[in-house]
């Protein structure tokens, strides 16, 4: 068995969500950075942890009045990381990402109905190019952070796979002036 090359990352709090819900429920995958340092600060820890506290103000800020990640799954929302140790150190080193890319494929594999996959950031972006070559596919997200496009005010990008493991295709939305 190969070890992953997982250096600056904490092996000990190795995270992979274990919540019951209904994987046909899921419509849409946010996929966020990577898994706290802290096991107990991760979307499905018990109590009030940290990553829960942000990503749910995020979508009360937002106008989607929530109170737990419970709410959010409810509303048919899974989140994840795309890398599942514990981050310790400022950056993730590319050999990583595409490791860890393999489990993140098989946990998108899980839900038959996704439409949307929000990557939120850039170790998010990379994982899923990792997995489209290795669907021998091209990247399908361009390389330049999601930053840019805003500052640009550009057109915004959406990545919507009936079947995320399989053919990933870039939708297409225009931004209003009055969301800027």
């Amino acid at each position: 068995m190969r070890s992953l090359p997982l250096c600056r990352r904490k092996h000990n709090c190795y995270v992979v969500p274990g919540i019951n819900l209904k994987p046909e429920a899921i419509s849409i995958v946010m996929v966020s950075e990577s898994s706290p340092e802290n096991p107990a600060d991760c979307y499905y820890a018990k109590g009030n942890p940290l990553f829960q506290q942000t990503t749910v103000q995020a979508f009360n800020d937002a106008g989607c009045n929530v109170a737990s990640v419970k709410d959010i799954v409810a509303r048919g929302v899974y989140l994840t990381t795309p890398v599942k140790c514990g981050k310790t150190a400022y950056g993730v080193r590319s050999e990583t990402i595409r490791e860890c890319s393999c489990l993140l494929e098989k946990e998108l594999a899980l839900f038959p109905n996704v439409r949307v996959l929000m990557l939120m950031g850039d170790v998010a972006i990379k994982a899923l190019n990792f997995i489209a070559r290795r669907a021998g596919q091209k990247r399908v997200i361009p390389g330049a952070p999601p930053t840019k496009f805003a500052a640009k005010n550009t057109p915004s990008t959406e990545y919507a796979s009936s079947r995320p493991t399989s053919k990933l295709a870039p939708v297409s939305s225009s931004r209003r002036a009055s969301e800027g």
